[in-house]
């Protein structure tokens, strides 16, 4: 008998998931997750725990009824660039196509973004043969605006190799801001009408305090780390991200959807584990926070699990605290 879905449970436990991007296509939900192998691996602060291979796209035809996983639609031995550690992913569509953006490490072991197109927003996938030029690090998030225009927002910190990439090139030993310095945004891209390349080079994201000024690379607890995601609420553009180390999920907002973005809070505490990532979806007439913690691995960070809740805006449009395991 299949198990109905339920808020602050996993959707499945057969195998392990992160990174949920959640999304509306055909008038269900889909859920586009990194898998996590079953290992028993050492953590360090590279991510090297984390041994993606593969990707299974779950859906759900009701908020609270079964979760299906629709198997493997896309391996990393397809896709010629490829050497390891596919990471978290998110999709798109237009004009009969659905998108699947992921990171992974190139064969000098840079992390860059590829793409891959099917037909079924269940997949497969299949791999363009090369990433898109000029795309690292990791963590896309493709925002498709009202207007028609396509953004994607990317980017991490640490093992995400954010910092090595300041220049406009990879430099191996680049350290990022420290202190009073201003902290490093996220990186966002226009895309190019088939959504294969960007239309320009990407740029970074600047995210403000109340009063206008840079948040620092010491704010840990307000400052961007990685896990970007875009979505509209009232006319305004609502970034939202991981602050990493301090395992908070935070956001910005802007009438601008490549910024400047100006903080104004939290949306979830911490979890059970070290890493915190999310996507909020619309779904008909209730806004819902897909997130992940390793609640079914008694907190093994790198075998984690994807849950829901409903995510809520004050009359303000600022969006309510949540603390993950009270309703």
């Amino acid at each position: 008998m299949e198990k109905h879905s339920k808020p602050n449970e996993p959707l499945v436990t057969h195998i392990f998931t992160a990174d949920p991007s959640a999304h509306v296509f055909e008038g269900k939900l889909y859920i586009y997750p990194s898998h996590d192998l079953d290992h028993n691996g050492p953590d360090n602060d590279n991510g090297d725990q984390y041994k993606m291979e593969d990707y299974h796209i779950l859906s759900m035809d009701d908020i609270d009824a079964p979760c299906i996983d629709h198997g493997e639609a896309l391996h990393m031995k397809d896709v010629p660039w490829v050497s390891k550690q596919m990471w978290a992913p998110d999709a798109a569509y237009k004009n009969g196509t659905y998108y699947l953006f992921f990171p992974a490490r190139d064969k000098d072991g840079i992390f860059r973004i590829g793409v891959a197109t099917s037909k079924n927003p269940a997949g497969p996938f299949t791999p363009e043969p090369n990433y898109i030029p000029g795309s690292f690090s990791i963590d896309p998030a493709v925002f498709m605006d009202d207007d028609g225009k396509a953004y994607i927002y990317f980017g991490g910190l640490w093992g995400g190799q954010l910092e090595k990439w300041q220049t406009g090139t990879f430099v191996p030993d680049a350290t990022g801001p420290s202190g009073d310095e201003p902290a490093l945004g996220p990186m966002v891209a226009e895309l190019s009408d088939d959504l294969l390349t960007f239309q320009n080079g990407p740029q970074e994201i600047k995210i403000l305090d109340e009063n206008g000024n840079p948040l620092t690379a010491g704010d840990e607890d307000r400052r961007y780390f990685e896990g970007p995601w875009m979505h509209k609420y009232n006319d305004y553009y609502y970034l939202s991200y991981s602050t990493g180390s301090t395992h908070y999920l935070v956001y910005a907002i802007s009438k601008d959807p490549k910024g400047p973005f100006t903080y104004k809070g939290r949306i979830l505490e911490p979890v059970i584990g070290w890493t915190t990532h999310h996507s909020i979806v619309q779904f008909k007439d209730k806004w819902y926070l897909f997130y992940h913690d390793s609640s079914l691995s008694n907190g093994v960070n790198h075998k984690r699990c994807v849950k829901y809740r409903e995510l809520k805006y004050n009359a303000d449009g600022t969006i309510q605290t949540m603390k993950p395991y009270e309703d």
